[in-house]
């Protein structure tokens, strides 16, 4: 009778290994998913941003360099106002035909309200509203938490 819990068998062996494996790929999936994060309390929850959309329709006569000077003017404001958490633009290609003229789309996030009032009233953004505003035959400001 053999006594021996763990024979030394190239069966056994290669069994051990394969469930030695099997563990540490469920420990690793575990350990990294979100509800099996052992830090619990730390694990942070994603950061909720406000998000503050314009959409825009230009005046016939707008011309497409004065349309990139709009995008290249807008897309300029993340570098000169801190409080932009995050930006991004492009142009309409919805095919379903319910723009309403609309063009062109930014979306600039910030973090808490106040970030977006500074952002409102900062030198940066009035001189962009001043290179849109003879250019844009309406505009739509749409903001929400996310």
């Amino acid at each position: 009778m053999n006594t021996n819990l763990f024979p030394t068998s190239r069966l056994n062996i290669k069994t051990i290994a394969s469930v030695a494996l099997l563990a540490a790929i469920v420990s690793s999936l575990v350990l990294h998913s979100g509800e099996g994060n052992l830090r619990g309390a730390e694990a942070r929850a994603p950061e909720k941003l406000l998000r503050h959309i314009v959409l825009y329709k230009f005046k016939e006569t707008t011309t497409p360099a004065q349309v990139q000077e709009v995008i290249d003017t807008f897309s300029a404001l993340p570098k000169q106002i801190p409080q932009i958490a995050d930006f991004e633009c492009g142009s309409n290609v919805s095919q379903e035909g319910k723009s309403e003229g609309m063009t062109q789309a930014f979306v600039v996030s910030f973090r808490s309200e106040a970030d977006l009032q500074t952002y409102l009233t900062h030198p940066a953004h009035l001189a962009y509203v001043n290179v849109v505003k003879d250019k844009r035959e309406k505009v739509l400001v749409f903001d929400y938490w996310k």
